[in-house]
C-alpha cells in the first residue's frame, strides 16, 4: 500500500497495492531501502544519510537493509521534522524522547517548545521579508518616477 501523511499528521493507507515489493508481499512488517524511498519521494542516498547520522538502524539480512515498521515510521518522523524545519539533531532528539509509558509527556512538551521557538523564528523572518519588500517597493517607486521624470527621447532603428 502506499501512505501519505496528511495535514492532520496522521498516516493513511491509499491506493492499491500494485507497486509493493514481493519481499513486502510476504512480510509486510518488512520493507527495503527502494520501498521507503519509492513510498516517501526520498532517494535511497537520503535514507542511508539518515543512517550514517544514527536516525535509522535497519536490518540487514546480507548486504541488504531491511526496514521494519517502526524504522519506517521514525523516517516518516524526520521527514515532517525536516518539513517543519527541525535539523536532524532535533528530530533525533523528539524521536528519543518516544517513551509510551510515560504517555510521551516529555517528549509532546518538548514538541511544543520547539514548535514555540520554530514559529518565533518564521515570525522573524516573515517580518524581514516584509520590510525587504517595502524597501523594494520603494526603489521601484523611485525608479518609476525618475523614468517619467525623464525627456522623451526619439528612438531610431
Amino acid at each position: 500500500r502506499k501512505f501519505q501523511i496528511t495535514s492532520e499528521d496522521q498516516i493513511d493507507a491509499t491506493g492499491p497495492a500494485d507497486n509493493m515489493s514481493t519481499r513486502q508481499q510476504h512480510n509486510p512488517a518488512q520493507y527495503s531501502i527502494r520501498d521507503l524511498a519509492t513510498e516517501f519521494g526520498v532517494t535511497t542516498r537520503s535514507i542511508r544519510f539518515y543512517e550514517d547520522r544514527g536516525l535509522l538502524s535497519p536490518d540487514r539480512k546480507g548486504q541488504q537493509r531491511v526496514f521494519s515498521e517502526g524504522q519506517r515510521i521514525r523516517l516518516i518522523l524526520i521527514l515532517r521534522g525536516k518539513r517543519m524545519g527541525f535539523s536532524l539533531e532535533e528530530c533525533r532528539q523528539l524521536i528519543d524522547l518516544y517513551d509510551p509509558h510515560s504517555g510521551n509527556q516529555l517528549q509532546l512538551e518538548r514538541l511544543l517548545a520547539k514548535i514555540q521557538e520554530r514559529r518565533r523564528e518564521l515570525a522573524t523572518k516573515l517580518k524581514d521579508i516584509q520590510t525587504t519588500q517595502r524597501e523594494l517597493d520603494e526603489a521601484e517607486r523611485r525608479c518609476r518616477a525618475a523614468l517619467s521624470a525623464l525627456p522623451e527621447t526619439t528612438t531610431y532603428s
